[in-house]
């Protein structure tokens, strides 16, 4: 066989050619002369022609492809489980597949339930919610979806966080060969109960970055009254907030005992109504995290060294970002009527 020929055997052929072919068959000449003319094998000239005669036609049909290991059935029977229960394990899956004599491998069903677009995803951390904390998110949210801008721009927001010193709880990805996974430029440093930690407690407004202290022992109520009077009206001073703003706190036991009241009371200093569990309205969270991310980036190697640099990317935080952030409130309340009180993107 020539070289020509065996190119062919393993590449389509051109549509001109196929036409050809079926213009010389057309014409009276039989297979083994095609073949010989257009150096072609025979094979494929009886394949073409034979296609010409029961489609009409030289062009390249759609293809079926290869036919699917699990039928349309099996395939809705899967989708019905993980919807029903989408914490099932890959194992109950194939147990279930072959109950019904389908395929099991996992391939199969994974790409069964990506057809019905269905993806297998690490599970969010969120916080319990019962109903009635639940009902009270929905409560909150309606009522402070009628807020103004300006409104949302005078709360001062406000919550404590820890960071720990080799604490890098976020994916770094490195570039690297195949065996040199170990190597130490490949690897990110840990050291036991992440080499020590500091607490903070930083507050913010639209208006910018406010306080951040770092908590010296543990925290009670006593210390975070002291805490408030240090840093909440020096905070709403240096962001132009006046006395008439509103504080936002989460309903922590050290919050919420006698002597804070007494003193937030005292000052008259006005509380956002916080609802329970709702870590995901506080756009603080997210200020922490570009906190964590910005002070792992400089390695510090001591918590003297952690706390100076905490202290230092906290007052670089933009104050678009700020403002961003407090922009999100209102959409985080509609999220919350949406989901009827659930837990949120946020």
């Amino acid at each position: 066989m020539s070289e020509q020929m065996r190119i062919m055997r393993s590449k389509e052929l051109p549509k001109e050619l196929r036409d050809r072919i079926v213009a010389r068959h057309r014409s009276g000449q039989g297979y083994k002369r095609i073949s010989a003319a257009l150096k072609v094998p025979k094979s494929t000239v009886a394949s073409i022609i034979l296609k010409w005669k029961k489609f009409g036609t030289t062009r390249t049909l759609p293809r079926p492809g290869r036919p699917a290991k699990l039928s349309n059935r099996g395939r809705r029977a899967l989708v019905r489980e993980v919807k029903k229960n989408p914490k099932i394990t890959m194992a109950e899956l194939q147990r279930c597949s072959r109950e019904m004599g389908e395929s099991s491998t996992t391939s199969t069903i994974t790409a069964a339930l990506h057809q019905s677009g269905l993806y297998g995803r690490v599970a969010r951390r969120k916080p319990l919610l019962r109903a009635r904390h639940m009902k009270a998110r929905i409560e909150f949210a309606k009522k402070h979806m009628k807020d103004s801008q300006t409104m949302r721009n005078k709360i001062l927001w406000s919550d404590e966080t820890k960071i720990e010193l080799f604490g890098v709880n976020f994916k770094r990805y490195v570039w690297r060969k195949p065996g040199t996974a170990h190597h130490l430029p490949n690897t990110i440093p840990t050291v036991k109960h992440g080499g020590g930690s500091i607490r903070l407690w930083g507050c913010f407004s639209a208006a910018g970055t406010g306080r951040l202290v770092a908590i010296e022992g543990k925290m009670n109520a006593a210390k975070y009254r002291d805490i408030l009077e240090e840093n909440v009206f020096q905070s709403a001073q240096d962001l132009r907030l006046g006395r008439r703003l509103a504080f936002q706190q989460d309903n922590e036991p050290k919050h919420t005992a006698k002597i804070t009241k007494e003193w937030l009371r005292n000052n008259s200093v006005t509380i956002l109504d916080w609802p329970s569990q709702s870590p995901d309205l506080n756009p603080i969270e997210h200020l922490w995290r570009d906190l964590k991310m910005a002070v792992h980036q400089r390695s510090p190697s001591n918590l003297t060294e952690l706390e100076r640099i905490c202290k230092e990317e906290w007052q670089r935080i933009p104050k678009s970002r700020c403002g961003q952030l407090v922009a999100s409130f209102l959409r985080r309340l509609m999220a919350v009527v949406a989901q009827k009180g659930a837990s949120t993107q946020y």
